[in-house]
Formats: structure tokens, sequence, C-alpha cells
């Protein structure tokens, strides 16, 4: 097999002088013709010379890469990032690299930066596309049939609602009206006059008639007329005709009081 022309004049250039940058170009076609242990040779041995050259590293990165040294290859790519940041070969490189090492994200990220410096590249947008894909979360199946059925229990019953199903409600409770016993004649002394019933009062809030109750001391002489409490706050007014009604029988009894004490006062004499 016959060698490659341009590989042996950059290999004559090179051996004639050995600080010649032509060693870029030597150890590139050796990489190109899958000779990638002699590039990586070529590219150290020029690199000790020139160790500013980014292509030749990039050259020896993507050799190390083909002969499966990934920690080498990284390296290399990014001390050429360092100083070009914008090295698509870099870039492409170095994302190659992680990409083989299982770390997708940053692969990834890497690929979609190459991306943004080649656009409407046909195989990165692919890669791109398919890393994305890989790492999207995977959702599970809807419905699986030979999955076990899930039987969910029933929420407890409180007490209050079992005590309910059980016992029935109670009857709603009426609300009854109290009425006290009429009031009854009250006999007076001779010669006394007889006090008047008691007049019901209708109060116009309750619909039940409530007697006036008077309650006399055993001693009449220190009994005294009653005086009108001031009305309860929020009480309802009374009527005008009761209390024309109760002023009366308050003047029916002062004067019964006063019969009764002259009564006494003959019987005493």
């Amino acid at each position: 097999m016959s060698e490659n022309p341009r590989i042996a004049d950059l290999r004559r250039r090179v051996q004639k002088d050995p600080a010649s940058i032509a060693f870029a170009q030597l150890a590139e076609e050796y990489r190109r013709a899958g000779q990638h242990q002699d590039a990586v040779d070529v590219c150290r041995a020029g690199l000790a010379i020139h160790p500013g050259y980014l292509s030749a590293r990039v050259t020896l990165g993507r050799a190390l890469l083909e002969l499966k040294d990934l920690d080498a290859a990284r390296t290399e790519f990014e001390i050429v990032l360092k100083g070009a940041p914008e090295n698509l070969a870099a870039v492409r490189g170095l994302a190659e690299v992680l990409h083989r090492s299982g770390a997708l994200a940053e692969a990834l990220a890497q690929y979609r930066a190459a991306l943004g410096l080649a656009r409407n590249d046909p195989d990165l947008e692919q890669t791109v596309e398919e890393l994305t894909r890989e790492l999207a979360p995977k959702k599970g199946p809807l419905f699986d049939p030979d999955a076990p059925p899930v039987v969910v229990p029933p929420a407890p019953a409180s007490a209050p609602a079992v005590a309910a199903a059980i016992e029935p409600a109670p009857p709603p409770i009426q609300p009854t009206i109290e009425t006290q016993p009429q009031a009854t004649a009250t006999v007076a002394p001779e010669g006394v006059t007889p006090l008047p019933a008691v007049v019901p009062v209708r109060s116009p809030i309750v619909e039940a008639q409530t007697p006036l109750n008077v309650t006399l001391e055993a001693d009449a002489g220190s009994a005294a007329p009653p005086e009108s409490a001031p009305p309860a706050p929020g009480a309802a007014e009374v009527p005008a005709a009761a209390q024309a009604q109760v002023k009366q029988t308050i003047e029916a009894l002062e004067q019964w009081l006063d019969a009764i004490h002259v009564s006494r006062s003959d019987r005493s004499s």
C-alpha cells in the first residue's frame, strides 16, 4: 500500500525542522487517515515546543477520543476552551467526551452550545433532540391490567354521625306559654271597701295574659304603696289603656290600705 503523499511531504518537513509548526498539519493528516496513535505522538512532540498551538490540541483531543482515552481527551478540550470559549471543534469534542462518559445532562448543554455556534447543523440538531427526549421524565402507563386492584377503605364515620344514624331525631320542641292562675277576690275586713280584682295586662310582645300580682305585708301599717320601677332595658312599652288600669288599681289599693289602718285604730281605741 503506497503512502499518502501529503503525509510523506509533511513528515519530511517536520524531520528537517523539528520546531516547524507543520507538525499540526501532519498530525491532522494522520488522524484523518485513521492513524490515531501517530497523530498523538506528533502532537505531543510539537506541543512540547509550541504549547499554545490550540488547533494542534484539538487534533490531539480528537485522536485521544478515538483511542477511548476520555480523561486525556477532556483535558485537552478544556485547555482549548479556556483560551477560546467559542472554538466549535473543542465544544463538540467535549460534548462527545461527556456523552460517552454518561454525563448526559452536561453533554446536552455542550451540544446546545455547539448548535448555537453552528446553527442548522443537522447532526447537532438530531443529537440535541435525541438527548432531550432521553432526559425527559418518563411517564408510566395510565393503566396496568396486571396490577392488583387498589381498594380504598371508607372513611370512618364520626361519633355524632353514627348516633344520628342509629337514634331517630327527637321531635321539635313546641314553645309553651305558662299562664298564671286567675286572681281570686280578697275578702276585706268589715267596713272596708274590697280591693278590685286585678286586671290582666296583655303584652304586645307575648300573646298571654300576665296578671299584675300585688303582695301585701302582714303588717298593713308598714305597707307602703309600691313605687313604679324603671322599665328594664329593651322591655316593651305598656299601652296607655293598660297604664290607666294599673293606675286605677294602685289608687284603689291605697284607699283600701287607709281603710284597714282606720279600722285597726278604731279597734284599739
